[in-house]
């Protein structure tokens, strides 16, 4: 069943990519959600060692990509101006990479975090704001007030998700950090050229890039969920 599931996940990859290449976003839209879906699933099978927080973070983002698929279909603001779809779904990513901070912040001591890494954590926050204004910057003349602090607020969430990661790679350094690491860096390429692609130029060739660097950002959570919890690295 375990096998199945990964050979039927690693064809849909293939063919959600295909889909995006000839621009069939409604049919890429829901092949995406089953992929989460199944890789759900899948780490619900294989998984010996599950994390209560990485578990939330899986359920959430797939109610949100389910939502993705559906308001391609369902339309709910034919009489209103107010796109709900677009605030619970971007609500819910938001949501589930809290989710995934928290479970990276759980496995920390945080005390002797701060205390080891003062100078590197002040920088690495000095350059979230940095990058997140700067990135956001370029959708202030296309969106509402609320639209643009909601674009604010995801963009620096995902921030604080690579720079935890880092954080957390740097104290423990080991391969599951690593993953952890490599697939938060995947989202923020995947999210800031999906950005680049609502807000900047709508060449296709993005969005590809963005759902390849979203399925490589899968590929290395799901890797790191095989390995072992290890204990604290202590000095």
């Amino acid at each position: 069943m375990k096998k199945v599931l990964i050979l039927i996940l690693i064809i849909l990859s293939v063919v959600f990519l295909g889909l995006q290449l000839i621009q069939y976003e409604a049919q890429a839209a829901g092949v995406r959600a089953l992929l989460m879906v199944l890789l759900t699933s899948l780490y619900c099978l294989k998984v010996s060692e599950k994390r209560p927080f990485f578990f939330l973070f899986l359920i959430t983002f797939t109610i949100a990509e389910i939502l993705n698929f559906i308001s391609w279909y369902v339309d709910i603001n034919s009489e209103s101006l107010f796109d709900y779809y677009y605030y619970i779904i971007n609500g819910l990513y938001i949501l589930s990479y809290i989710f995934l901070i928290v479970r990276i912040l759980r496995d920390m001591n945080l005390v002797e975090v701060i205390k080891k890494f003062p100078l590197p954590i002040l920088l690495l926050i000095i350059l979230d704001v940095f990058f997140v204004s700067i990135v956001t910057d370029t959708t202030q003349n296309k969106l509402t007030r609320h639209e643009y602090s909601l674009e604010y607020f995801y963009n620096a969430i995902i921030m604080l998700l690579v720079t935890v990661a880092l954080i957390n790679f740097m104290y423990r350094e080991n391969k599951k950090a690593m993953n952890l690491l490599v697939g938060s860096i995947f989202i923020v390429f995947s999210e800031v050229v999906q950005m680049a692609y609502f807000y900047v130029a709508e060449i296709n060739i993005l969005n590809v890039l963005c759902s390849i660097f979203l399925i490589l950002a899968f590929l290395f959570f799901y890797l790191q969920a095989n390995l072992p919890v290890l204990k604290e690295r202590l000095n």
